[in-house]
Parts: C-alpha cells; sequence; structure tokens
C-alpha cells in the first residue's frame, strides 16, 4: 500500500492510498478513523482525480459527523465498563 496523496482538512486528516488496483481513502481524527475502498474500475478512467471528486465537502460533512457519532458510542461504552 502506498500515498499517493494527502488532502487538508482542518478537522481530520485524509489520506488516500492505492493498493491491488484500488483506492483507500482514509480518514483519521484523533483515535478513530474511517476508510472507503473504490476499485479503480469503477471509477471513470481520471485517476486519483476521480477520487478527489468523490470527496466533496459534503461527503466530508458527513464523515466528520460520523466521527462525532462515534466518539459518542465509544464513549457511552467505556462509562458502562467504567475503567
Amino acid at each position: 500500500m502506498r500515498v499517493i496523496a494527502e488532502l487538508p482538512h482542518p478537522e481530520c486528516k485524509i489520506t488516500i492510498f492505492s493498493m491491488n488496483q484500488k483506492y483507500i481513502a482514509k480518514f483519521e481524527q484523533g483515535t478513530f478513523e474511517q476508510s472507503y475502498k473504490l476499485a479503480e474500475l469503477d471509477l471513470s478512467g481520471g485517476g486519483v482525480n476521480d477520487v478527489f471528486e468523490i470527496l466533496d465537502e459534503d461527503f466530508i460533512k458527513t464523515v466528520i459527523e460520523r466521527f462525532k457519532n462515534m466518539r459518542n458510542d465509544f464513549t457511552a461504552a467505556y462509562k458502562r465498563h467504567q475503567f
């Protein structure tokens, strides 16, 4: 797996990887991460530029919201067990 791009964003780290004819978009925020895989064959042939188009601001907003939900879920689970 090799890094082919990093997209700057103030709320999370976004890294695009290439591996086995797939692009992997990885979002990181603190200890949480989300990954999305895209087969090269499913794109229109524009390479990583096609991935950039898919990762538009509307999509990134949903990713950020999902991070909030992930954090809330994990915090609730942690509190239930009081480690």
